[in-house]
């Protein structure tokens, strides 16, 4: 019987991996497996197949709309009129939410995202037999593996 188990990169991988040791699975039977983190960039921009669930648009939409009021109100004094300056008030009010967004997913979140050390899981691969698999399921569960799998 195979029991499959992912792992965080932690202390608790080791002594799991320890306690299955001294129920007599031996090292050969034991497999651990690291992932791959991701190596491309995250990109800003959704396409029609993917999307993050992030909006660039909402910042740029609440203040083009302030700053379309604010613009409406001052354009009855000046020379175009409110519709031109609601107008231009709108678009560069977009242009500013929108800028604001695109440098917080850029340069701040970037930072979040190389400060967190996205670490990647450790499958946990154990051969036994199936009278020993309920105990190293139970081991696994309390050194806080993630998710466990039984095939016969």
């Amino acid at each position: 019987m195979q029991l499959f188990s992912t792992f965080e990169s932690n202390i608790f991988l080791e002594m799991a991996i320890t306690s299955i040791e001294k129920k007599g699975i031996t090292k050969e039977n034991i497999f651990a497996i690291p992932l791959d983190n991701r190596t491309d960039e995250h990109r800003v921009f959704d396409s029609t197949h993917r999307s993050d669930g992030t909006s660039l648009i909402d910042i740029g939409m609440a203040l083009a709309t302030a700053f379309s009021v604010i613009g409406a109100s001052i354009g009855f004094k000046l020379a175009w009129g409110p519709i031109y300056w609601g107008l231009i008030s709108a678009f560069c009010g977009f242009v500013i939410g929108f800028a604001i967004r695109i440098i917080n997913e850029k340069v701040i979140k970037k930072k979040k995202r190389r400060l967190k050390g996205n670490q990647s899981d450790i499958i946990l691969i154990i051969e036994c037999e199936e009278t020993q698999a309920e105990a190293i399921e139970k081991i696994l569960w309390n050194h806080y593996a993630l998710g466990v799998a039984k095939v016969k």
